[in-house]
């Protein structure tokens, strides 16, 4: 059976809060934002056995909501990464050289 059109799917590892990242979307109990999940899994390759290796703080479960939740914020969080490119790139070379 076909899913609904306007069907809204509940992501109970994501919440967006003032407090963090400036109000865009990051995982429950953490500051980690939604978007540095699709960079490192989907434009830098590294899957979320990798990553939750490096990120010992996140869990398999808490990965995949933000997949999904990237899915259907498709093109929120792409203009999120638009911005945070830069940031998110010196990100990911201090913890490579850490």
């Amino acid at each position: 059976m076909p899913i609904a059109h306007g069907l809204k799917t509940k992501h109970p590892y994501i919440v967006s809060s003032k407090k963090h990242c400036g109000g865009n979307p990051v995982i429950v109990g953490t500051k980690f934002p939604v978007r540095s999940i699709v960079f490192y899994i989907l434009r830098q390759g590294i899957n979320p056995e990798e990553l939750i290796k490096e990120f010992s703080h996140l869990t398999l479960p808490q990965i995949y909501d933000a997949l999904s939740y990237y899915y259907e914020h498709k093109q929120q969080i792409d203009k999120e990464l638009t911005v945070n490119e830069k940031y998110i790139r010196e990100q990911v070379e201090e913890a490579v050289h850490a």
